[in-house]
């Protein structure tokens, strides 16, 4: 339990000055609380031996005044202990997402968003409820105990020993009902990782659910996930449910030990009434403590199980670092002149490049064509490390990309990946990403650059317009084009297109890149397409095909080699004359 409780350490040590204060109200809350039965065994004393008005004003005015300072110490008891588990609960989900945002593209790829999700809520929530009412009712619990045995013995060590004696077999039970509770806590949130996972899955697929009328079966798959998890929470319940009767029933033995043996000891006078008393009401007091363990149990098995597949995550290491000296390379100017040199790139031990020489100056164009699945997106993917190249083989500026900050190179390279992604937000915040201090005036200029400006002006709140959960009230053109405008606004010194024109017709591929043409002039630009009519201007064409460059040179120079470049070039240009018949 306390390997899986380590990763809270350092929070719970951030927070040491209020926890501290927090444990001094627990003691003074439950040291005044302790003294209310010595008050009724003196009031039921000193009365037996004759009451006055005195007396009762007296007893009455010092229940009162322990009932209010009592009250006064659980309320900032509460406050202070529940306001640090809110306060580490929100660190530690920045923390969270903080190291989300670190991990590499391959992490997501193996991971399931919808787990992602209940790990970052549900879990998280559990964990709070560890270190806030668990930890609470379990000083008072220790505390109290221990200050009420302390009297209870005094009055009566026989007595208490017989009080107590249902004790061990209460270990026994919480030990055994604690594990099991572990185990099936587990199984509940591994399950509602799959119904997270599968309801996100559905919304962002839901095009695709309807085109193929699977909803009905959607519909059902989901219901047999969350009876399951149903099925999965009520076995914890149960057990839950046999917990705290099994615990009461142990109480209520000890309770009827203590009326019998208690009751004659008074009778034989060996013990006054005014002891009997504040025995029974130490007794009572401490029913709730008792009966709370067994819900704190739950809670800490919770919340142990939670953590640990919150760490899980939390111990998932980035692939790609800054390496020690790349600070010194922090504000140099990049030019952009690229180089592939001997690149050999294996993807989870499958070789997906080989031998890759490729030069791209500074300022120049290179196109790259071939079928799919020869490693076009693999090669352009290395270039802002999303994946990490064997050092010395990709080289910026004669260096090895190893040696800039991964934050300078990035700000460098407009890149538009394959999958065009769009938030939820206006077209403008979308376009603006990551250039928070942009004007209206750039803004315009990048739309305009990639040919989206017309369609954002016919909009009815034009640049205000929501997009959508991932753009879906855009056309998949419209998509890509907001993408290119994105990536037009940083300004980079690198700008790669991975197949960006893919979703719009010939013709507005080509005022695109009338439009581009323009903007490309002094950058480098790196290119995917199977569209001859979109790479034929590059400054050189490089030709992959299982991962290797079979050609290389300008478009005349592929078309008189006759090789596989040019018969891309006269199929498509046989597509487009049979298109006009």
């Amino acid at each position: 339990m306390l390997k899986s409780l380590r990763p809270l350490f350092p929070y719970l040590a951030k927070y040491r000055v209020p926890l501290l204060l927090g444990a001094l109200c627990v003691f003074a809350n439950n040291g005044i609380w302790v003294l209310f039965p010595q008050v009724l065994r003196r009031a039921f004393d000193d009365l037996d031996v004759g009451h006055s008005q005195h007396k009762l004003v007296t007893y009455a005015l010092l229940i009162i005044a322990i009932a209010a300072a009592k009250g006064l110490f659980q309320f900032l008891t509460r406050w202070i202990v529940i306001g640090v588990s809110r306060d580490i609960e929100f660190d530690l989900r920045n923390d969270l997402f903080r190291h989300l945002e670190t991990l590499p593209y391959s992490y997501y790829q193996k991971t399931r968003t919808g787990d992602i999700m209940a790990r970052a809520t549900n879990d998280l929530n559990a964990v709070r409820m560890l270190l806030g009412p668990a930890i609470m009712y379990s000083a008072n619990t220790i505390v109290f105990t221990a200050g009420a045995l302390s009297f209870m013995v005094a009055i009566s060590p026989r007595l208490t020993l017989w009080a107590f004696l249902p004790l061990p077999i209460v270990s026994v039970v919480l030990q055994t009902f604690g594990r099991r509770i572990h185990e099936r806590f587990e199984r509940i949130q591994a399950m509602f990782s799959d119904i997270s996972a599968r309801a996100q899955e559905n919304f962002s697929g839901v095009r695709i659910i309807r085109a193929f009328s699977q909803e009905g079966s959607e519909i059902d798959l989901f219901e047999n996930a969350n009876r399951e998890y149903i099925s999965r929470s009520l076995r914890l319940v149960r057990l839950m449910g046999m917990l705290f009767p099994t615990l009461e029933t142990m109480l209520g033995l000890a309770v009827v030990l203590v009326l019998w043996l208690g009751g004659r000891e008074v009778i034989n006078g060996k013990m006054t009434v005014g002891a009997f008393v504040a025995f029974n009401t130490y007794m009572v007091q401490l029913t709730w403590p008792i009966i709370a363990v067994g819900w704190v149990i739950n809670l800490i098995q919770r919340g142990t199980a939670s953590m640990a597949r919150i760490n899980e995550i939390l111990i998932a290491k980035p692939d790609i670092n800054d390496s020690p000296e790349a600070a010194q390379l922090a504000k140099v100017e990049i030019r952009g002149d690229l180089e592939f040199r001997d690149l050999n790139f294996a993807y989870n031990g499958t070789p997906v490049l080989h031998d890759i020489n490729l030069h791209v100056p500074a300022g120049t164009s290179l196109a790259i064509v071939g079928p799919t699945g020869s490693g076009k997106t693999t090669l352009v993917d290395l270039i802002p490390r999303i994946y990490e190249a064997p050092r010395g083989s990709v080289l910026l500026d004669g260096r090895p990309l190893e040696d800039y900050p991964l934050e300078t190179l990035r700000r460098n390279i407009g890149f538009v990946p394959q999958e065009t992604f769009l938030f939820s937000d206006t077209v403008r915040e979308n376009i603006a990403l990551g250039v928070e201090e942009a004007t209206d005036e750039e803004i315009f200029a990048a739309a305009a650059g990639a040919s989206i400006a017309k369609d954002i002006e016919s909009f009815p709140e034009q640049y205000q317009t929501m997009v959508g959960e991932r753009g879906i009230t855009l056309s998949g053109g419209q998509k890509q084009r907001s993408a290119i405008a994105r990536a037009l606004i940083r300004n980079p010194k690198i700008l790669v297109l991975d197949d960006a024109l893919s979703s719009v017709d010939t013709y507005t591929e080509e005022r695109i890149l009338n439009h581009l043409r323009e903007v490309m002039k002094g950058r480098t630009t790196i290119f995917i397409s199977h569209r001859v009519s979109t790479v034929r201007a590059a400054d050189q064409i490089a030709v992959l095909h299982d991962g290797r460059i079979v050609e290389i040179g300008t478009h005349d120079d592929l078309l008189e080699r006759g090789g596989y470049y040019a018969d891309l070039y006269n199929k498509q240009l046989l597509e487009e004359e049979l298109e006009t018949v």
